[in-house]
């Protein structure tokens, strides 16, 4: 079974070899087969690949390029016992068609969170913990570190979705499982995140740590540490700021 690691360090593995980062065609080549993989399920325009390749300085030959980088691409592909046609040209677009049974950590992040909170919602809190466990294994991990773009940051944005709903889970199995310092760490680690949502909702924010006083004070009698009391400090100055310029 091939696996595809978009996260941490980009890395494909099956039985015929294992290719790390620094076999890819530099950052183009990278950057390429990242979007393509994580885009697999549709046709990825040419002009797409270009502007997340050379964002501002395009060069002069920029099909020539990118044709390169896409032929270097099959050539890795190849050696991981991949056809020539796992990465198809038609219609000024390329896709990556990758075998059935394969598997990529940020479709397995997504598919296990889905399956923690489905566990949960039937009540099923021991069936949810590994699921939750595995999402947030996976996406705790960076995502095309040193590199900046629309189309990346929106993908950064989603895996923070999918961290914060797999420490979610985790912190309602915790509690369910008497175990209130771990349900402590998860909720606290969410509270801290929520802030670095693009759109920025403080509202949500506020709504995540008077989830996490209640837990506390239920569970050991306790108050949130002075950290994430200053961090409540800072949501509710955010949160006055974006009602006075509304």
């Amino acid at each position: 079974m091939l696996r595809v690691y978009l996260t941490g360090e980009l890395c494909l593995t099956s039985s015929a070899a294992v290719v790390r980062s620094d076999r890819f065609p530099g950052r183009q080549g990278r950057l390429a087969f990242v979007l393509l993989a994580a885009e697999r399920s549709r046709p990825v325009a040419r002009d797409e690949l270009i502007e997340l390749l050379w964002p501002a300085d395009a060069p002069a030959a920029v099909e020539v390029a990118l044709s390169a980088v896409i032929s270097k691409l099959r050539s890795l592909l190849a050696d991981v016992g991949l056809s020539r046609n796992a990465l198809t040209s038609i219609a000024h677009c390329h896709q990556l068609r990758l075998p059935a049974d394969s598997w990529i950590d940020l479709e397995a992040a997504v598919e296990a969170v889905h399956g923690a909170e489905s566990a949960l919602r039937s009540s099923a809190h021991a069936d949810a913990y590994g699921p939750a466990v595995v999402a947030n294994a996976i996406v705790r991990r960076p995502f095309l570190p040193g590199d900046d773009g629309p189309w990346i940051e929106g993908r950064r944005r989603a895996k923070l979705d999918v961290r914060l709903r797999a420490l979610d889970c985790l912190a309602e199995i915790h509690h369910w499982n008497r175990e209130p310092t771990l349900a402590r760490k998860a909720a606290e680690e969410a509270v801290s995140l929520e802030p670095y949502r693009e759109a920025g909702n403080p509202a949500e924010s506020l709504r995540v740590y008077e989830r996490l006083r209640l837990l506390l004070a239920s569970d050991l009698g306790a108050e949130p540490t002075s950290e994430t009391q200053a961090l409540l400090q800072q949501l509710h100055l955010v949160r006055a700021r974006t009602s006075t310029s509304a």
